[in-house]
């Protein structure tokens, strides 16, 4: 038979989780194939690039997708477990298979697959739509990238208070502010910090400084964190400041940034991870594959 589809992959790996039991990824990679009966030929065939299988990429692609639906959840790193709405699916007796049309009832499957969801950018049509090759692939992208920042985050959430903060610190030099890590910016974070958990020159000789505050939040950020905030950059008597957080941030809390007489940027928790993507600070490169196009002068004959 043909390999199957991350699609066709989901329900199995799901009812493979129904015992309510921790799974290993790996359980997981031995059992798929020899539910298909797949063949060993077909169980090792590589993707073009030659770095991983077609099976283990789809099963990899078929676990992101549940979990990012909420039908299964991940205790520890490559360990899976069926939550209370993978339960219910299972039990509903229409469904015996599981794609996109039944994942979109879930709003954070919504949120990982198209981005958050306002006014300024809405979330696409649900229903399908006829896409030239640089439009899927343009899609496609996106999905990896929004893939990537999730497990950012849940990464991010795992670690300790101490290492987000060196992790912010990290990137503001990444992104060009103060040159090396060394002499650029240093964490705070600890007792009688004033409210500042980092601070980091502006530029290489260090003429000015920003000052730094971290939330590895899931709860918004209000009003009121902002303005204890501003409050510390007076103390120290700083006009430049940037807030991150993990969650995001409260229209009020955004508003008082606007209008405060300190330069205040903050950063929720999609730009964050989307800043780590540009600027490559705790991912890395997988593959490069570049496009190319008939070349017309080539072919103009004198």
């Amino acid at each position: 038979m043909a390999i199957p589809t991350y699609e066709q992959f989901m329900y199995p790996f799901l009812e493979y989780l129904k015992d309510e039991q921790e799974h290993t990824l790996k359980e997981l990679y031995d059992y798929l194939p020899k539910f298909f009966q797949l063949t060993e030929n077909e169980i090792e065939e590589l993707l073009p690039s030659g770095k991983q299988s077609i099976v283990v990429n789809r099963i990899g692609w078929a676990r992101t997708y549940l979990k990012n639906a909420g039908l299964i959840e991940s205790p520890k790193r490559a360990v899976f477990k069926i939550t209370a709405r993978g339960k219910t699916i299972l039990n509903v007796s229409s469904i015996h298979e599981i794609n996109e049309s039944v994942l979109k009832q879930f709003p954070e499957f919504l949120e990982f697959k198209y981005g958050k969801s306002n006014e300024e950018n809405p979330q696409p049509k649900i229903e399908d739509e006829s896409s030239t090759p640089l439009e899927m692939i343009e899609k496609s992208y996106n999905l990896l990238k929004h893939s990537v920042q999730h497990e950012l985050l849940n990464k991010i959430m795992e670690c300790s208070p101490s290492f987000f903060e060196q992790l912010i610190v990290e990137l503001l030099v990444a992104m060009g502010y103060g040159g090396s890590i060394k002499d650029a910016g240093r964490a705070v974070g600890k007792s009688g910090d004033g409210g500042i958990d980092g601070i980091i020159k502006e530029d290489v000789l260090g003429l000015d400084k920003i000052y730094l505050q971290g939330k590895r939040w899931s709860n918004p950020v209000s009003r009121p964190d902002i303005q204890a905030f501003v409050g510390s950059l007076l103390g120290v008597k700083a006009n430049k400041g940037v807030f991150v957080t993990t969650s995001r941030f409260t229209k009020e809390a955004i508003e008082y940034a606007q209008n405060v007489d300190r330069s205040v940027i903050l950063i929720d928790g999609e730009k964050l991870t989307d800043l780590m993507f540009e600027y490559n600070v705790g991912v890395s490169k997988e593959t490069v594959i570049t496009l190319k196009k008939i070349d017309l002068d080539y072919f103009e004959e004198n």
